[in-house]
């Protein structure tokens, strides 16, 4: 860092919370602090990552978080052949919208999602659908709304629940808030695991809202290449020839193979779909690296 954007950055600290505009990043080839943060409840346990890296756990079964930026659809993922954790696999089909396959996706066996034998339950093991649906957001915590920026991928499980002795599933939620003329990001969330469920399932209810200051902040980190980022639905694409194995491929028809064991199958959970989803390169909002959010997440918040 030169001695003069030093000066300037001490003497405009809230310059530091803008983050990068989508002209820098793109003409800096994703240069800088581009360290992925995000939230995920795998195991039933919120976990924070920075790059790929555990860095903390929050042992509590709920966590206020505060809704900047949401998908407007539900994702879709297929994977055609078995998933191993950790192995870099191309999925076989994706929709960005949950109701047709991305432009980019070469031979999708379907040409709706709803016409696909691979959406509707039943096609796996388990009464679920082999094709797995997520929805991805970007949050930040109520204590820190100017801060950092999470990536929080919702699985299925935790999107459409009813009303429930007033908690909700993610829609819904949204839903209730909406028509009461309330927008998500005004409000801080309590997000909790629903304990009668067998698999990872949040519910979600209103507990707080912003200041207008910190509604100003928020609304400022919206704006982001970070929180654009982490709610847009990008796939890896090997580009080496070798380097990984090319799309799966899949064929017009009229119902699924024999289905499969769910533990083979990857969870909507993105931490589990960390290794195929790549989120644009995301700018950090203050100078770090991982050791040092190892450091600042290492005990429990």
């Amino acid at each position: 860092m030169s001695n003069e954007l030093a000066v300037l950055l001490q003497q405009n600290p809230a310059l530091l919370q803008t983050g990068l505009d989508a002209d820098t990043l793109a003409v800096a080839g994703g240069g800088g602090n581009n360290v992925t943060k995000r939230i995920s409840i795998k195991g039933g346990v919120f976990r924070k990552y920075a790059g790929g890296e555990e860095v903390g756990t929050i042992e509590d079964r709920s966590m206020n978080v505060v809704f900047i930026r949401m998908a407007h659809h539900a994702s879709r993922m297929y994977y055609a052949s078995s998933y191993k954790d950790g192995e870099k696999i191309v999925p076989t089909c994706w929709s960005s919208d949950s109701r047709t396959p991305d432009a980019d996706v070469k031979n999708p066996p379907a040409k709706s999602c709803d016409q696909c034998a691979y959406s509707v339950k039943n096609s796996v093991a388990g009464n679920g659908s082999a094709c797995r649906l997520s929805w991805r957001t970007a949050v930040v915590v109520p204590n820190d709304p100017s801060g950092d920026i999470y990536q929080l991928v919702l699985p299925s499980t935790s999107c459409w629940q009813k009303e429930d002795n007033g908690k909700w599933g993610f829609r819904p939620y949204v839903q209730m808030l909406a028509n009461n003329n309330v927008g998500a990001s005004k409000v801080i969330t309590k997000m909790q695991f629903d304990t009668k469920s067998p698999t990872p399932k949040l519910l979600f209810s209103p507990v707080g809202v912003l200041t207008p200051e910190q509604i100003a902040d928020v609304e400022q980190l919206a704006k982001s290449a970070t929180a654009e980022g982490y709610i847009k639905l990008t796939v890896y694409q090997p580009k080496e020839e070798g380097e990984a194995p090319a799309q799966a491929q899949a064929t017009q028809q009229t119902a699924p193979p024999a289905p499969a064991d769910p533990s083979t199958l990857p969870q909507s959970d993105v931490a589990v779909d960390q290794p195929t989803l790549r989120a644009e390169p995301a700018p950090m909002l203050k100078p770090t690296d991982v050791s040092s959010i190892v450091k600042k997440w290492s005990v429990k918040t």
